[in-house]
């Protein structure tokens, strides 16, 4: 089983790579005041499902973090994500994956 889970990662690594760096464009965007509701909307999503399949892999740091880049996204107030949050969010994301030891 863990054989498997680990082809599983290696494979998906590509698209979690993108899925990480689609939250760094997201708060270079929030920094530059250039946020939209649509990417707001779609970086939500992508930080919902990253939390369901990080969750898979046992990553629960990861997964706590990208619930809380979903919860930044979409402020319940309605206002603009805070952008320091969104860089903190997705620089702490990213090292709590330590993808370049894993990729390894």
């Amino acid at each position: 089983m863990a054989l498997m889970l680990r082809k599983l990662w290696q494979k998906n690594l590509p698209v979690l790579r993108s899925r990480l760096d689609s939250f760094n464009t997201v708060a270079a965007a929030a920094e530059a005041g250039e946020i939209t509701e649509a990417m707001r909307f779609e970086a939500a999503g992508t930080a919902h499902k990253l939390a369901g399949a990080l969750g898979t892999f046992g990553y629960t740091e990861g997964t706590r973090l990208a619930r809380l880049m979903e919860e930044a996204l979409s402020p319940e107030d309605g206002s603009a994500p805070d952008p320091a949050r969104l860089r903190l969010l997705a620089n702490d994301l990213r090292d709590s994956l330590s993808l370049e030891r894993i990729a390894d």
